[in-house]
This record gives structure tokens, sequence and C-alpha cells, in this order.
């Protein structure tokens, strides 16, 4: 019946803004009230449609940043350069506005709480905000073994959910590329494989590793962990605009 509960949904539902809360210059964390949700897990997506006025439809997908159980549907988003959908999101959309959406989509990117291994999340900029659906799952669960999430941005100001990361200070590391915090001891700069190995669940362990983020970074990274002795049956990876399946 749990797994029923998150079959996907594959017609429109509408939906209704119900707060939209900034998460950084770019983003915004947007709640939609869907009825009858049937529930998602932790990592999958909704498509989003927007319809104009004069007919015209635009349909993305986001990732779910809410945590699996929760009864929340909630979406964060970052603007992209000429993005109509998400620069509407972002900077327009308030609570009130209506849009569509399909879902909850994906079943290979994802995390449940009965999965009893350890916990190795790897992000690149927005692509942290599946992975923040599983560690608020993961926290509202209280599962017993560690997951620890490694999130690389460009500089503090683009970091999403910064108090709930900086919450998670023992269990998640934050390297900026850009602009680093002031006092900061290490300069900005691409992580590195030495930081990935300092800062993630070592190979033998044996954790789940989560990766996402943009194209070249998933694929630096994806290097990187099978190098440290991560077996690569144990990795998932999904990419910006790419939603993998087995």
């Amino acid at each position: 019946m749990a797994r029923a509960a998150t079959l996907p949904r594959l017609t429109w539902q509408s939906a209704t803004l119900t707060q939209v809360r900034r998460e950084s210059s770019t983003a915004s964390t947007l709640r939609l009230d869907v009825a009858g949700w049937p529930g998602h897990r932790a990592g999958q997506h909704v498509d989003v449609r927007l319809t104009a006025a004069d007919g015209y439809t635009a349909v993305r997908p986001y990732s779910l940043a809410s945590a699996a159980g929760s009864g929340l549907v909630e979406i964060t988003v970052a603007t992209t350069p000429g993005g109509e959908v998400s620069t509407y999101l972002v900077n327009d959309a308030v609570a009130g506005n209506h849009v569509e959406v399909r879902g909850p989509l994906g079943s290979w990117f994802v995390w449940d709480v009965s999965d009893p291994d350890p916990v190795q999340l790897v992000a690149g900029g927005s692509g942290v905000v599946p992975l923040m659906s599983m560690l608020r799952t993961h926290g509202s669960a209280g599962h017993p073994a560690p997951m620890r999430l490694l999130y690389s941005v460009s500089d503090p100001e683009q970091v999403l959910y910064a108090d709930e990361v900086e919450q998670l200070a023992h269990a998640a590391t934050v390297l900026h590329t850009r602009h680093s915090p002031p006092g900061t001891a290490r300069p900005p700069g691409r992580v590195t494989p030495a930081e990935v190995e300092e800062h993630t669940l070592p190979a033998t362990s044996r954790p789940s590793v989560f990766v996402c983020g943009p194209t070249g970074f998933v694929e630096a990274m994806l290097t990187v962990l099978t190098g440290l002795g991560h077996d690569p049956e144990r990795i998932r990876a999904e990419r910006y605009g790419e939603r993998s399946s087995p």
C-alpha cells in the first residue's frame, strides 16, 4: 500500500501556489496545494505546466524538495538564462497563482527509508534540490544510518536551504567554486579528488551514492568516486535537464 500511494499521476492536476519563499537571488521554493496528492518518494520530480492567456503552454520538470511522507508538495526553482518558466516562477509567481502539475515522476533516482545502508549525497548548484528531499526524509524518519552531503556551489549567496545546511554541519560540507566566505581558509575553486575523499563516506562502507548537478560536474564526480573505489552499481546520477532510468 505504501508503494501504491506513490504511483505516478500521468494526468495534469490543478495546483495552487500557497507560499513562495526566496532561497537566493536566483531561486525560490514554491509550495503547492494539489488536491488528492498521492505522496512522493525522496528524489522524485513533477512536471509543471504554465498556460498563457493566448493558449500557449510551456512544460518543465522540477525536483521535489519536500520530505517524503510530509504531505507537502514543494519545488525549488532556479532561474536559467532565457528560461521563461523558471523566470516566471522565481520572479513573478505569488501565492494564489494557479499552475498544473503531473506526477510524482521517477522511480530510479530515489531513496527510501527502507534502505539500511549509509548514503553519500553529492550536489552541484541546484542539484541539491532532490538531495534535500532525501536529507529531510532521512531526518524526519530518524534513520540510523549516516547520510552525508558534499555540496559544491559558486558562492555563499547561492547556497540553497542555507539555514538547514548550516544545522547539518556535522553531516554537510559546502565548498565554493567562485567566492568563498570571508575568513575561509580554502580558496574558491573546483572540488578536488582529495576533497571528495576527505569529505565523503569511504568506499569501504559501501554507501549508496546520489550525484546531481550540471553535466560536467556530475561526470567529474563519477570519475573521482569510482577512482576512490566506489562501486558504480551503487552510484546513481542525475544531470540538469535529464531524467534517468535504469
